[in-house]
């Protein structure tokens, strides 16, 4: 089958700054491929070569076997994009900023009219439809933000950061509107700084960093690439961090990691559930107080830092990267 997404050696550069050095992934129909990565990793720059906006100084880029730099006008038939910030006018309602989109497309009135009817429902938008978007809460702007992509009923999706800014519990809602459209038959490339998102949502996890992907695989495959568990401890108080965390190091694989304001410490560890056993004996033996003890997998940002040497948290600025 097509590829929906191929990039091959994939640069572009902007002054003296590189922001794809080489950028290589295939995309399978089918599929929600997220890149991981942090702040200036180049994630926005890709999903603007894919989506036309920037021209790629070398390399090779199809969309659903379109070559992106020869045909961008074809590509851009085949897909629908929603930016790190919803695009939506709030003097208009709902509705009336679908259908705007649609016309925009080149439907006529009643075409257009059906296929702001359509997306609302998709959406379950409905109830929302006829009021002005600036009475819109962040998450239902961010919800109908993903409508105006889909009116032109695009092959490809393309969701830049597309929870940024919004509560838990808005992000999650929009989690459950993005399954929805993917169990629908749509196909998405996604980027994301938040490695529970990448992990709720991903068949395919790229993760980038400095421009490249140093690693892809299902989120199973990559935590099984970091190769060790984790012994995890929630220490009683403050106080108790440092401690735990000179008991747990001659135990482990490298330097624990502490944070004292979650008091959580946490190694990677061989042999697993017999490290369980030694730590929970010697943490007693120097009498740290401790609320709660686990051995679990890898997470996703210790499978970054395996892999790249920093955490996916790093704070750049991707405009840095990305103008």
């Amino acid at each position: 089958m097509t590829p929906t997404i191929e990039a091959v050696g994939v640069r572009k550069r902007f002054g003296e700054v590189t922001a794809l050095d080489g950028l290589d992934i295939v995309a399978e129909p089918g599929q929600v491929v997220a890149l991981l990565g942090p702040n200036g990793a180049g994630k926005t720059t890709f999903v603007r070569a894919v989506a036309t906006l920037l021209r790629p100084d070398s390399g090779a880029l199809r969309v659903a076997g379109v070559d992106a730099v020869a045909d961008p006008r074809r590509v851009r038939r085949l897909i629908g994009l929603a930016g790190q910030f919803a695009a939506v006018e709030g003097a208009m309602t709902g509705r009336e900023n679908l259908d705007m989109v649609a016309r925009l497309f080149g439907l006529d009135r009643r075409a257009a009219r059906a296929a702001a009817d359509r997306v609302l429902r998709q959406l379950g938008l409905e109830e929302h439809g006829d009021r002005l978007v600036r009475t819109y809460s962040g998450g239902l702007r961010r919800r109908l933000d993903l409508g105006a992509s889909l009116v032109g009923t695009p092959r490809v999706l393309l969701l830049d950061e597309p929870t940024t800014g919004l509560d838990p519990r808005s992000r999650i809602e929009l989690w459950s509107v993005i399954r929805e459209l993917v169990e629908q038959g749509t196909d998405m490339l996604l980027t994301t700084q938040y490695l529970n998102e990448a992990d709720e949502l991903a068949d395919l996890i790229a993760i980038v960093d400095r421009g490249r992907v140093v690693a892809a695989g299902s989120p199973r495959e990559l935590k099984a690439r970091a190769g060790r568990d984790v012994v995890e401890v929630h220490v009683h108080d403050r106080e108790s961090v440092a401690a735990a965390a000179r008991v747990l190091a001659p135990l482990g694989v490298g330097e624990p990691r502490a944070d004292a304001a979650t008091r959580l410490v946490s190694i990677a560890v061989d042999s697993g559930s017999e490290r369980l056993l030694e730590s929970v004996r010697a943490l007693a033996e120097q009498e740290v107080a401790v609320e709660d003890i686990a051995l679990r997998r890898p997470t996703l940002d210790e499978v970054f830092l395996a892999l790249t040497g920093t955490s996916a948290a790093r704070p750049e600025d991707e405009k840095v990267t990305s103008p």
